[in-house]
């Protein structure tokens, strides 16, 4: 059988700022943990605040850990020489939910098309090496409605199985929200789906 993977790398905080030059022109590079294209707004909002003269925001953000989306962004410089080797770091430490920007300052010297690219690659390495990696699990969220009788069979297979609630409401029944990790989801489901006057469902 197939194992499921159920973790995945990413970022808790935003790295240190890091600088690459090359001839004169300066590359500010940053990561950031994003879980949202509002987040890269923001993120991006910020550093042309911080930056205000500087002449390209050139970037990479990749979300999600099954159903993946990213973007590339070459903010001005020639076609996929700044934006596609900045997601191609962000491939290499397999990290998701992040955000790789490089804030360039023009030197006076151009780089050319290969000086670009190996100046955005080393920016984007350089932010993800200033970065703590971290990895997480992979959790799916199950609802569970029960009536109050149930109560201590549903908490005692909870607390046997190290299970997360991640919400309860204990209004004329019982609801609550548990999380419990992906390669276990299967087993837990079935646990409780076959318990009497436990309803279970999961959440998107």
């Amino acid at each position: 059988m197939e194992e499921i993977k159920d973790t995945y790398k990413t970022i808790d905080v935003p790295s240190e700022e890091t600088l690459f030059k090359d001839r004169n022109s300066k590359f500010f590079g940053y990561a950031f943990p994003v879980f949202s294209e509002e987040d890269i707004k923001e993120a991006l909002e910020g550093l042309r605040k911080k930056h205000h003269s500087a002449r390209h925001f050139c970037y990479a953000w990749q979300l999600g850990t099954e159903k993946i989306r990213f973007r590339a962004n070459d903010d001005g410089e020639p076609s996929n020489s700044a934006g596609q080797p900045i997601y191609g770091q962000i491939q290499a430490f397999e990290v998701t939910n992040v955000l790789i920007v490089s804030v360039r300052y023009f030197g006076g010297t151009k780089l050319g098309v290969g000086g670009l690219i190996n100046a955005y690659r080393t920016s984007a390495q350089f932010a993800l090496e200033a970065s703590e990696i971290i990895e997480k699990t992979i959790d799916i969220r199950y609802k569970l409605t029960f009536e109050y009788d149930m109560m201590n069979k549903v908490q005692r297979i909870i607390k046997e199985r190290n299970l997360t609630i991640v919400v309860q409401k204990l209004e004329m029944n019982c609801e609550y929200i548990i999380s419990v990790r992906k390669k276990e989801s299967q087993t837990i489901f079935e646990i409780f789906d076959t318990l009497f006057k436990v309803e279970i469902e999961e959440l998107e």
